[in-house]
């Protein structure tokens, strides 16, 4: 990969600790379900100490359910093995000011064992070592999240209490490209936009979507870890911004039975010269031999793989006809009924994956389209015929419709195999069986509306 210039150099994180403007630096990694995790520092001791030696965390985090409660299972943590530390080093290229919270700073980590070995389950390692299978090739990779949300006039604490339910979308009616309909939450938008800007990130637009209070936030590509982490960053940041205003917003997948909230990510690949490898305009739809290789690996693993990009029971309900979400293993040039979208030319020429939704876990589903196209052009895979119709009502093959079925395709997967690891594989597999146990175990307000008189 090539040299990142950080946000916030070293430099001048010295200069505002002592001069005052900076005292609190926030060291935090991603967990398995995409959540900044770690830990905040007294700012001069984070530079005399945690900075160039990090610091250390329970293993655990990388092996609980999304309460935090320790799960039985893993192989990395648990009681017999004593739930011990790994190191966490903060990676320099990261650093950045969080206007949002004042007088801080916030530092991305990796994870280390204590002998130096990298944590292979962690979700940014996952990502660098995909990256680092492209880089044997001189290749580099660029990425876009488009991550949706919803917004709500209600506080955090507020939605909790009413166990989330009657709660007052930002806007009542579809705000799709809608001036007015975003206006009307603009303050929030704004801020947002400014303070994520300021913290180092390039924000391209904001635009409204079709859900009561839904609204999108987009940001300019960048190398594939680094959109990872802001992704992450940006996910937190918003959250904490509208709990400080009063309001709350969501990414879940599918809050209500309207549109969901997607995450579509954009990829691309550059040489060593900075040229685009998959771009060929003398090519039919502009795709390099390259990319059509690589295109007909996403469609190869999109089954198997669909548990990094669908990681949650409730990922499963975007993944109706017409919905905009897709439901077939199809590709199409610029047609968004299909889970594989090619869209630009020249350098912006780029296939896009809409199976996401917005409780992806970035680092995974990058890391699983960038192993796919590795697969595709490692097997010189044939690219099938383009979808140029309405893939809602084709014969192509179906993306998992449950959490359960996405998991046994993982567990059953040569290819995951191949390109992440066994240990990768059974730790993930085990994070979707806790998940399915919860929710089979769980008696839901549709049960009980169902049954209670008239059963």
């Amino acid at each position: 990969m090539a040299d990142r210039t950080p946000p916030l150099p070293v430099e001048e994180l010295r200069r505002l600790v002592d001069a005052g403007e900076i005292d609190t630096v926030v060291l935090a990694f991603t967990d398995m379900q995409g959540r900044l995790t770690g830990k905040r520092f007294a700012a001069r001791h984070f530079l005399d100490e945690v900075l160039e030696h990090g610091t250390e965390g329970c293993n655990y985090l990388l092996a609980v359910d999304v309460d935090l409660n320790t799960v039985q299972g893993y192989a990395m943590s648990s009681w017999e093995r004593g739930y011990g530390d790994f190191a966490m080093h903060g990676d320099a290229a990261t650093l950045r000011r969080t206007p949002w919270n004042p007088g801080t700073a916030l530092l991305t980590a990796d994870l280390a064992w204590h002998d130096g070995s990298p944590v292979a389950a962690s979700p940014r390692q996952i990502l660098r070592r995909q990256l680092d299978r492209l880089a044997e090739r001189g290749w580099n990779a660029y990425a876009g999240t488009e991550l949706e949300f919803i917004v709500f006039r209600d506080t955090y604490e507020d939605a909790w209490n009413r166990g989330y339910r009657e709660l007052t979308p930002a806007n009542q009616y579809n705000t799709d490209y809608s001036i007015l309909g975003t206006g009307r939450v603009e303050p929030l938008l704004r801020r947002i936009r400014n303070e994520m800007g300021a913290a180092g990130m390039t924000v391209e637009s904001a635009k409204g979507e079709c859900n009561l209070g839904q609204h999108e936030i987009a940001f300019r590509y960048d190398e594939a870890l680094t959109t990872c982490d802001q992704h992450t960053v940006y996910k937190t940041g918003a959250k904490e911004i509208a709990a400080q205003e009063g309001m709350a917003l969501t990414f879940m997948a599918k809050y209500n039975e309207r549109e969901g909230n997607s995450c579509h990510i954009h990829l691309s690949l550059r040489d060593e010269a900075g040229q685009p490898v998959l771009a060929d305009d003398a090519e039919p739809y502009g795709m390099s031999r390259v990319m059509r290789h690589f295109l007909a690996g996403q469609l190869a693993a999109l089954r198997d793989f669909t548990l990094f990009y669908a990681p949650n029971i409730n990922s499963y309900k975007r993944f109706r006809p017409g919905s905009f979400a897709p439901t077939a293993v199809a590709w199409g040039p610029d047609n968004r009924t299909c889970a594989l979208r090619v869209i630009g030319h020249g350098p912006g020429h780029r296939l896009e994956n809409r199976l996401p939704g917005g409780d992806v876990n970035p680092y995974l589903a990058v890391a699983a389209m960038v192993a796919a196209g590795l697969y595709g052009i490692e097997h010189e895979l044939e690219l099938p015929e383009a979808c140029t119709g309405n893939a809602y009502t084709g014969d192509a093959e179906h993306v998992p419709a449950t959490l359960r079925e996405a998991a046994a395709l993982w567990e059953a997967s040569p290819i995951a195999r191949e390109a992440f690891g066994d240990e990768v594989v059974e730790h993930y597999l085990h994070m979707a069986r806790v998940e399915q146990d919860a929710y089979d175990a769980a008696v839901t307000d549709w049960e009980r509306f169902r049954s209670f008189e008239r059963m």
